[in-house]
């Protein structure tokens, strides 16, 4: 299927979705062009994801019957996945698509929970979450890849290897020179490693290296957090930490920052600084906040944090609040952050990086007053932490699990999200 043309895609959510895999498999289908709808199977477009995000979907399931796909990708959680298995609706478009050749694909419980129970992996090699494979069906094979092609049928384990799920479909959308040149700008880490001709998708699987502690330390091989001027993070309670969005946001960056830090029990705040609680983010995924910038700003943080893309960043400097808010907190001591586009466009312009290493998105790094350590993938000086973007949203994130909760804690959700 390797053309230019636009391609079909329906991501289907639900109420209990897992938002990392929801959000970055439609954020990297929309980056390679293909159309994607955003579909719910609950009663409304809103949706109460996971891990306290709430997203809002493009239609209903019900607008979509009839509707022809290229490809269908089925994302996991809980209750998540057993909400978009009990949809009727949704199984009969699933199986309409497989019955005129389209691309099916499941993430995490999805290809045990949903394809296996719709009796979709049939004689087909495929992988799912490590908790769920007592549940895949018998008649197939299951293999421990973090993702798995068999004909048209893709699958993969967990939110740690959504990114490479979802440039795998945009290689069978296609083709893989479109993959790449989507993985590049993003910063991707790994690619995937097609072997034997066997149609498995085979992916380089991140190894634990040695730590160096003084200056740097690592969680998978290549993926490095380098550490300048080391002083604790500290919270007399719950870590409460902020995290701005704005029409223009990345979506990816935002939702594994909130994701990861609600999963290591931190209390998080998504505030708006527009007018409204939802914001279009910057491949038009809508986000609910929690609440708006004027209320969250009388609010005391452990931590304020920036996600990127550039119309989020555009408009989080000319937001007066949020501007003194995070000079309030450098001022106090308190730890802040960005990643992205924001360190470059928020945090500099407004003095914030100022004696500071940080790094920042490439583009964007030759606005850094100082580019010493810019190469790095995330930077911790004292109390300021920046990454590059949304191939280091995971490494940013668990660098943060790390300062407030420990390096054991760290590693433990990185585990457990399949990224290690």
């Amino acid at each position: 299927m390797a053309s230019d043309a636009p391609r079909k895609v329906l991501v289907p959510i639900a109420d209990g979705t897992e938002p990392m895999e929801a959000v970055i498999t439609i954020d990297v289908l929309r980056r390679s062009g293909a159309d994607v709808t955003v579909a719910s199977v609950a009663s409304g477009l809103q949706v109460d994801a996971s891990w306290g995000l709430r997203l809002v979907a493009d239609v209903l399931v019900s607008d979509c019957v009839g509707s022809a796909f290229d490809l269908v990708s089925l994302s996991a959680g809980v209750p998540g996945s057993a909400n978009l298995r009990d949809c009727e609706a949704l199984e009969g478009l699933v199986r309409k698509i497989v019955s005129e050749g389209g691309i099916y694909a499941g993430i995490c419980a999805a290809p045990a929970m949903i394809l296996g129970s719709w009796g979709l992996l049939k004689g087909l090699q495929a992988t799912c979450h490590p908790s769920q494979i007592e549940k895949m069906p018998a008649d197939t094979t299951v293999v421990e890849s973090r993702v798995a092609r068999d004909g048209r049928c893709v699958t993969s384990r967990g939110p740690g290897t959504t990114m490479e799920f979802a440039l795998e479909l945009v290689e069978q959308l296609y083709g893989k020179e479109k993959a790449e040149e989507v993985a590049g700008p993003m910063l991707v880490s790994t690619f995937p490693l097609h072997e034997d001709g066997q149609g498995i998708a085979k992916y380089e699987v991140f190894k634990v290296v040695a730590v160096v502690r003084e200056v740097m330390y690592s969680y998978p091989a290549n993926l490095t957090v380098k550490e300048l001027n080391s002083v604790s993070w500290t919270s007399n309670k719950t870590p409460q930490i902020l995290v701005p969005i704005a029409n223009g946001s990345e979506e990816m960056e935002a939702t594994m920052i909130i994701d990861i830090l609600h999963r290591a029990k931190a209390k998080v705040v998504v505030a708006s600084v527009g007018e409204k609680l939802e914001i279009v983010a910057s491949r038009k995924v809508k986000i609910v906040a929690d609440m708006l910038l004027e209320e969250a700003a009388k609010l005391e943080y452990d931590l304020i944090v920036l996600p990127g893309g550039i119309g989020g960043a555009q408009e989080f400097a000319s937001s007066e609040r949020l501007i003194n808010l995070l000079k309030k907190q450098a001022e106090s001591g308190k730890p802040y952050g960005a990643i992205c586009a924001s360190p470059a466009l928020v945090l500099e312009p407004h003095g914030l990086l100022k004696g500071k290493k940080a790094t920042a998105y490439p583009a964007m790094c030759s606005k850094l007053s100082d580019q010493s350590e810019a190469e790095n993938r995330v930077v911790i000086d004292g109390n300021l932490i920046t990454s590059r973007g949304p191939g280091t949203s995971i490494e940013f994130a668990l660098a943060i699990v790390e300062k407030f909760f420990g390096r054991e804690k760290a590693m433990d959700l990185a585990k457990t999200l399949i990224f290690i």
